[in-house]
C-alpha cells in the first residue's frame, strides 16, 4: 500500500486511502462535518487536514474532544505521525484542568497544535489568557455534542468572530437521527458543508471489517415477573389518579419518556397558573418517574440492581426528610410487598449475567488474546459484572466517569488513562464500561462488544459498535428480556440509525447546509460604544457552565476566573453577586440551607447583591406563598441583601454589566454605607461587631453580652472568643486576624 507524502508527515508512516484525501482535500475548502463510521480513520483525515494548514497558513492547530483520554489518544497520534521542522516536546501539548493557569498560557504561545478538552479552553478564553486569534485549524471531535450550552459552541462563534484565517473541522461517526439535529449542530459550530461515507461507498468498503451482530432473547424469570406485576399496579394507580385530576395520560403499556414529558407540561401548565390540582400533580408525577426507573432495572438489569434500588427508596421514604412523594411510595401497601419480595431473594434472578459469562468465556477460550468490552448503563451493573467475572478468574476492571455517587467513587481522568493503556497492553482482557467508555476509544484488537442493554440513542448505539471491527473482524452481542423494553429500545434505535444515515446522504447531496441554519459570530452589546475600557469581573470558576459567562466575553468585558470564597461574580471591592435561578433558590430553601449560605455572602463585601434569574418563584414547588415571601424579607431586611430579578441569562449579563459600569465610572471613595440617623449607642456597638466577616447581628449580640465592651471584643484572646456561643475557631481567628492586621 501507498503511504502519504507531505512535508509535515513522517516519511512511510500514514498509509494512503483514497476517501481521506478527498474529503481531507475538501475540508481545506470550508467549514466542515465529517461523518465516517467508526473506525474509518477520522483522526487520519484531521491530521492531513492539520499538516496542510500548518504548512500552508502558518499558526496553530487546536484539536478537542469531550474527554481527557481521548485527547490523549489525539496527542499520541499526532506524535506519531506529524513531523514539524524544529519539533520538540513544546511542539505539541496536552491542557488538563490539572495544569496551572499560567503554564498553559506560556504552552500555548509556544506550541503548534494544542489538544484539550473544549472546558479547559474556554475558561482560558474567558480569562484573557491567551485568544483564538492564530488558531489556522479548529478541530472539534465528537462535534454532535455541538448543542445547548456545551464548550464547544461558545468556542466555535468565538473562533469565527476572531480567527484571522479561521477554518473549522467537525468530526463525528453519529450525527443524530434528524436532520434538524444535524442542522442545530452546523447552525452552532458555523459549518458549512458536510462530507459522509457509509459501509456502502465503493472507496470504502476495502477498508470496512466484517462486524458479525448477535442478539441474545431472554425470558424474564417467575420472580422479576412478580415484581413487575407489582410495579405495573402501582404506576396504574398513579394514572388512575392524575386522570381524574383531569390530566391526559397514556395507558401504562404506553407511558414513554417522552409521554411522560407530555404529562409534566400539563402539571407545570397548571403550577404557572397557581392552581393546587397542578402541585397535588407533581408529586405523583414524581412517584411516576421513581417507579418507571425501577421497572427499566427489572426488566434490563437485574435483580440484585433492581432490589438495591428498592431498598433504597424505602429506606429514604421511611425516614424523616423524604421527599411526599418518596414517603407516600414507602408507605404504599403494594410497595411494601414488593420490598418484602426483594428481601427474600439471594442470588442474582436476571439470566443476563449466565449467558454473559458463556459469552466472555467461549470466546477467551477461542482467541485467548481477545479484547472483550461490556456495556452496562448503570453504575452498579458494571460493579456487579466486574464481581461477577472476576469472581470466575477473568482478569477485568471497571471503566466509568470522574463523579462520585453515593459510596462508589468515580475514575479520575488520570486513572482512566491508565487502565485504557493497561487493557491495550493485555493486563486484563475485558473492559467493563459505563457511557464514558463509547466516544472515540481506540483499542485495535477489540474484537468483541457486548451490550448488557439495547439503548433508544441512534448515538450510543452506532459508538458501542464502533469498539469493535476496527482492524479485523468484530463480534457485537446484544442482550435483550423478551417483551420488555429492551425490545422497544433494540427497534428505536435500528430504525433512527437508518433514518440518520438517510439524513446525512440528504444533507451531502445537496449544495450544503441552508443559509437560515448557518451560525453568525456573537453579537457584541451597544453598551461597549460608552464603554472607555473593558471593565473586570471576577468569577467564580464553577459559573463558567453558564451563558452569562459567555455573555459577558462576548460584550467585550474582562473575566478573571478563580474559586470565589461566597457568590458568583465579584465587582471591585464593594459588590459580590450570587445568582440563582428561580427554581434554584426555591430548591435551595427547601433542600438545603439558603439562608446559611445567604448570610456568609452578606459578609463577604459591603454591598451583597442576589439576583434570581427567570421564572415565577411562587409556582417552582408546592410551598405556601408566604414562606417565600417572608425568605425574601429575611435576606433583604434581615440580612441587608440587595435583591435583583432578572428574565433570563442575557438580562442576568445585562445586569452585572451595568452594576460593574456604574462601579467602575467614578473616583469616589468607596466606603461603607451610611447608617441611618437614630441609632441607640446600644444598636451603634451591635453594628461595629456585626459588620466583622461572617459575624452579623446576632453574634455579635452574643459577642457584646459575653464581653461588655467593643473594647474587650475586640482584645479578646482566641480562646476568650471560643467561649462565646456561635463563634468557633473560624470565626475567632477572623476576629483576631482582622484587629492585628496591620492597614496597609
Amino acid at each position: 500500500m501507498t503511504t502519504i507524502t507531505h512535508p509535515f508527515i513522517r516519511p512511510g508512516s500514514l498509509d494512503s486511502r483514497t476517501y481521506q484525501l478527498s474529503i481531507a482535500m475538501k475540508a481545506l475548502e470550508g467549514h466542515t462535518m465529517v461523518v465516517l463510521p467508526t473506525g474509518l480513520g477520522k483522526t487520519a483525515i484531521a491530521l492531513l487536514v492539520a499538516a496542510s494548514r500548518l504548512y500552508n497558513n502558518g499558526g496553530k492547530v487546536l484539536m478537542m474532544a469531550p474527554t481527557k483520554p481521548l485527547v490523549e489518544q489525539h496527542l499520541r497520534f499526532f506524535r506519531q505521525f506529524l513531523s514539524i521542522p524544529g519539533q520538540d516536546e513544546n511542539t505539541l501539548v496536552m491542557f488538563t484542568g490539572e495544569t496551572p493557569v499560567d503554564e498553559r498560557a506560556s504552552a500555548w504561545s509556544a506550541a503548534r497544535a494544542v489538544f484539550a478538552t473544549p472546558q479547559v479552553i474556554k475558561n482560558d478564553v474567558l480569562s484573557g489568557s491567551y485568544d483564538l486569534t492564530d488558531v489556522t485549524l479548529m478541530i472539534i471531535d465528537e462535534c454532535h455534542r455541538g448543542v445547548g450550552n456545551y464548550a464547544y459552541v461558545f468556542l466555535a462563534q468565538r473562533y469565527l468572530a476572531s480567527g484571522k484565517s479561521p477554518l473549522i473541522l467537525g468530526m463525528t461517526a453519529s450525527p443524530g437521527g434528524y436532520v434538524e439535529k444535524v442542522e442545530e449542530v452546523c447552525a452552532n459550530l458555523g459549518i458549512e458543508k458536510v462530507e459522509s461515507r457509509t459501509d456502502q461507498d465503493r472507496d470504502v468498503a476495502p477498508y470496512i471489517h466484517e462486524r458479525e451482530i448477535e442478539v441474545r432473547e431472554v425470558d424474564l424469570p417467575p420472580e422479576l415477573k412478580h415484581a413487575v406485576g407489582d410495579l405495573s399496579t402501582l404506576i396504574d394507580s398513579r394514572l388512575t389518579y392524575i386522570r381524574k385530576l383531569g390530566f391526559a395520560v397514556p395507558p401504562r403499556q404506553q407511558l414513554s419518556m417522552k409521554a411522560l414529558q407530555a404529562i409534566n407540561a400539563q402539571v407545570q401548565e397548571l403550577i404557572q397558573a397557581r392552581d393546587a390540582t397542578g402541585f397535588s400533580a407533581a408529586s405523583i408525577y414524581a412517584e411516576l418517574m421513581k417507579l418507571r426507573h425501577a421497572l427499566s432495572l427489572a426488566e434490563s438489569q437485574g435483580s440484585r440492581v433492581f432490589a438495591a434500588y428498592i431498598n433504597r427508596l424505602f429506606a429514604e421514604g421511611s425516614g424523616g426528610s423524604a421527599s411526599k412523594a418518596t414517603a407516600r411510595l414507602a408507605r404504599d401497601p403494594v410497595f411494601i410487598r414488593l420490598h418484602e419480595r426483594c428481601i427474600s431473594w439471594k442470588e442474582e434472578l436476571h439470566p443476563k449475567m449466565a449467558i454473559l459469562s458463556r459469552v466472555v468465556e467461549k470466546q477467551l477460550e477461542s482467541s485467548p488474546d481477545s479484547r472483550i468490552i461490556i456495556f452496562a448503563t448503570y453504575r452498579d451493573m458494571v460493579q456487579q459484572i466486574v464481581d461477577h467475572l472476576n469472581s470466575m478468574g477473568i482478569a477485568c476492571q471497571r471503566f466509568v466517569g470522574q463523579a462520585t455517587k453515593d459510596s462508589e467513587k468515580g475514575l479520575s481522568q488520570k486513572r482512566q488513562i491508565e487502565a485504557l493503556q493497561r487493557f491495550r497492553e493485555g493486563a486484563f482482557k475485558v473492559l467493563v464500561a459505563t457511557s464514558v467508555g463509547e466516544e472515540g476509544l481506540d483499542i485495535p484488537s477489540t474484537d468483541l462488544v457486548v451490550f448488557y442493554e439495547a439503548v433508544p440513542s441512534e448515538i450510543r448505539s452506532i459508538q458501542r459498535k464502533g469498539r469493535t471491527g476496527r482492524s479485523g473482524k468484530g463480534r457485537i452481542v446484544v442482550l435483550v428480556t423478551k417483551g420488555t423494553s429492551d425490545e422497544v429500545f433494540r427497534y428505536v434505535s435500528q430504525n433512527r440509525e437508518r433514518s440518520m444515515l438517510s439524513g446525512i446522504r440528504s444533507i451531502s447531496s445537496s449544495s450544503g447546509i441552508p443559509a437560515s441554519a448557518r451560525s453568525h459570530a456573537p453579537p457584541q452589546s451597544s453598551i461597549e460604544q460608552f464603554m472607555e475600557k473593558g471593565p473586570v469581573i471576577r468569577v467564580d470558576d464553577r459559573e463558567t457552565s453558564s451563558r452569562v459567562v459567555e455573555i459577558l466575553s462576548n460584550m467585550g468585558v474582562s473575566l478573571q476566573l478563580g474559586r470565589l470564597p461566597s457568590g458568583d461574580y465579584a465587582i471591585g471591592d464593594r459588590i459580590i453577586i450570587e445568582r440563582k435561578t428561580a427554581r434554584d433558590f426555591v430548591d435551595t430553601l427547601v433542600e438545603r440551607d439558603l439562608l446559611g449560605q445567604l448570610r456568609v455572602l452578606a459578609g463577604s463585601a459591603p454591598r451583597p447583591v442576589l439576583i434570581i434569574e427567570g421564572g415565577d418563584l411562587y409556582s417552582m414547588r408546592d410551598i405556601h406563598p408566604n414562606a417565600i415571601r417572608g425568605t425574601l424579607a429575611a435576606v433583604a431586611v434581615d440580612l441587608g441583601i440587595s435583591i435583583l430579578f432578572t428574565r433570563d441569562e442575557e438580562d442576568t449579563a445585562q445586569m452585572i454589566l451595568v452594576l460593574t459600569k456604574r462601579e467602575e465610572g467614578g473616583d469616589r471613595e468607596r466606603s461603607l454605607p451610611a447608617k441611618r440617623a437614630g441609632h441607640s449607642p446600644r444598636e451603634q456597638q451591635e453594628l461595629v461587631i456585626a459588620s466583622f466577616p461572617d459575624i452579623g447581628l446576632k453574634n455579635a449580640r452574643f459577642l457584646l453580652d459575653h464581653f461588655g465592651s467593643i473594647r474587650a471584643v475586640v482584645n479578646a484572646p482566641g480562646d476568650e472568643l471560643l467561649k462565646v456561643k456561635g463563634i468557633g475557631e473560624r470565626r475567632s481567628k477572623t476576629i483576631h486576624d482582622l484587629c492585628n492586621r496591620e492597614y496597609r
